[in-house]
């Protein structure tokens, strides 16, 4: 296993102990034949939601992937949610893409600003450049360490309020969002519309925000996601409350137009359609918020 291998392991194997739904929809692929083994499951992209605070954010946890031969690709803005994101080709197509978002903390209020800093402020240098980046080891722990201190029930309330982006960052920190299923891959079950009827009929909740499928402009993105799975935190003031974790994804790349007769089985990923589409992505983000979660009640 290579560095960057055992970097997509150290994020992956606790993302699928706190995210139910990723064993659940594995098992019932391997039970309907659609795969045989979970590494038959080719892995669309995995995202990141950070801060954009000093020392922190897009430019901070980028370097990671640049490091490991990610391409930085292009830019987004979210106005009613205050992101702005990057999306990161891999060296491979055996990797996954990168998605990574942050909160411009400078557009919220001086109240959910101040609180943000309250947390962020201690962090004077840049804690990417504090690792051995050719250590895949170090570099896996630090998506899972306390680079702040934890909110009071209070303070999580708070944030979420103005931004449950916000909330979800300020506890839930730098742990993996998202992996994302490819179902264009899957030979019986490869358009949304088949895959999300599978889904729900094991009980999986999806996402409803701008409809359960999410579809670009041009029609060859569209997207679907599972609603994120509640767990019990803990805050520091001691209160145990149920918050939104994360959640899968399900992503259907179609040929690009000049692709479109190829046989599918002559069709590689630099046929089909790249990148994302900001006005799906802006949905998907909802996959936390309560609106979605509550459904899971």
């Amino acid at each position: 296993m290579d560095a960057l291998d055992k970097i997509m392991d150290a994020l992956f194997t606790p993302y699928r102990e706190r995210v139910p739904d990723v064993g659940k929809i594995i098992r019932a692929m391997q039970s309907a034949g659609m795969i045989e083994k979970e590494s038959d499951i080719e892995n669309d992209h995995v995202a990141f939601r950070t801060l954009g605070v000093p020392n922190l954010g897009i430019a901070s946890f980028e370097k990671i992937f640049l490091y490991y031969g990610y391409t930085k690709e292009d830019p987004y803005f979210f106005a009613k949610k205050k992101l702005n994101a990057y999306w990161y080709s891999p060296p491979s197509p055996n990797y996954p893409r990168i998605f990574i978002s942050e909160l411009r903390v400078g557009d919220l209020s001086a109240d959910s600003q101040q609180l943000i800093h309250k947390f962020t402020a201690p962090i004077t240098s840049d804690p990417v450049d504090k690792m051995d980046l050719d250590k895949p080891d170090q570099v896996g722990a630090f998506f899972h360490q306390p680079l702040w201190d934890l909110p009071t029930f209070a303070e999580y309330e708070a944030l979420a309020a103005e931004s449950e982006y916000a909330a979800w960052v300020i506890y839930n920190r730098y742990y993996l969002n998202h992996y994302t299923i490819s179902v264009h891959q899957l030979a019986d079950f490869s358009t949304l519309e088949k895959f999300n009827a599978f889904l729900e009929s094991i009980g999986v909740v999806l996402n409803s925000a701008g409809g359960t499928i999410k579809v670009s402009p041009d029609g060859l993105l569209r997207q679907s996601s599972s609603v994120a799975k509640l767990f019990m935190a803990q805050f520091s003031c001691g209160t145990v409350h149920e918050i939104p974790g994360s959640y899968v994804e399900f992503a259907e790349r179609l040929p690009l137009p000049e692709f479109r007769d190829l046989p599918k089985e002559k069709l590689t990923r630099a046929h089909r359609r790249e990148g994302f589409e900001a006005g799906n992505a802006d949905k998907i983000f909802e996959s936390t918020f309560r609106e979605q979660t509550q459904k899971e009640k």
